[in-house]
């Protein structure tokens, strides 16, 4: 094959066409002449070699559409993307684990499957602890409800969520905060991460895209609505694209070297208030809102990188 690449995400017909980045990165890679191909986890099959049952990606009118269907070898693709968003479960464990075989027989996956098996994303954040809000990671709910008095108000959440998802603001005032602990932990049995409740919330959890180990000039402000702690897009915030501070870069300059020496070539990591929350590394959001505010395109860094 000639220059092509190779996206496993969610299923094609869910992806939204105006604001998804997979979308963005196929739209840049046909603008430069790459065919696009796309599949799902469960249309890998491993003989031999790693393959494909996937579907071309054709461009009709700055609408994606599918095409015909091919069955491609990994290693045939100039490029293989995984973006499939979490959670990282069995089925999630399992691709990349094939991934990581066909990254041996010299596939070029992006992000480096062996990173993402590693590393949790929560998880992964706590290597920078002297980054972040006050942390715990826990099952016990008595340690965490330790963590909470000294705190006084704190945020938990599930470690394989994404998009806000059941994510709990819960204080000392709160009489219902020891049984939403019990319930996200289902009774002492699953570890969750609880953070210091950082107020400046309300100014913004800032996502900063880290590419080839270098943060974009320009981030996203993800402002919770009125009434909400939750910045995430899928609960309702606003983003606003916004030069990256100082403070913001060198964060993301210290979080890049690390990407960059496991091999992974994009990530987005949350910043509220200047602490470190989080470093998404499956399948980082946000390009298309910075592109259209500011009309500066972080997929060609990518690209560029490659």
């Amino acid at each position: 094959m000639g220059n092509s690449i190779l996206f496993i995400t969610d299923p094609f017909d869910s992806l939204k066409q105006e604001k998804d980045t997979s979308i963005f990165i196929m739209k840049e890679a046909l603008r430069r002449d790459f065919e696009v191909f796309q599949c799902e986890m469960s249309d890998l099959t491993l003989k031999q070699r790693l393959s494909s049952q996937c579907t071309q990606i054709i461009n009709n009118n700055d609408s994606l559409e599918t095409a015909k269907k091919n069955e491609i070898d990994l290693t045939s693709f100039s490029f293989c993307f995984m973006r499939k968003d979490p959670p990282v479960d069995q089925d999630y464990m399992n691709c990349l684990h094939l991934l990581n075989v066909a990254s041996q027989d010299g596939a070029n996956i992006i992000n480096n499957p062996n990173a993402i098996k590693i590393f949790n994303e929560k998880i992964f954040a706590m290597e920078f602890i002297d980054l972040m809000p006050p942390t715990i990671i826990s099952a016990d709910s008595t340690k965490i409800e330790e963590f909470l008095r000294i705190h006084e108000e704190i945020v938990i959440k599930p470690l394989n969520g994404m998009g806000g998802d059941n994510i709990h603001k819960v204080s000392t005032n709160d009489p219902k905060s020891l049984g939403k602990v019990i319930d996200l932990t289902e009774d002492s049995k699953t570890q969750i991460i609880g953070q210091k409740f950082l107020p400046k919330i309300n100014e913004g959890d800032f996502r900063v895209l880290v590419i080839n180990g270098e943060p974009f000039e320009y981030c996203l402000a993800r402002i919770p609505k009125d009434g909400s702690f939750l910045g995430n897009l899928a609960q309702g915030g606003k983003g606003v694209a916004k030069k990256i501070t100082s403070n913001q870069k060198e964060i993301g300059e210290k979080v890049g070297a690390r990407l960059k020496s496991e091999n992974i070539l994009f990530a987005g990591i949350d910043i509220i208030d200047d602490k470190l929350t989080e470093i998404n590394i499956t399948s980082p959001t946000c390009a298309v809102e910075i592109f259209d505010q500011t009309g500066e395109n972080p997929i060609t860094k990518i690209f560029d990188s490659l």
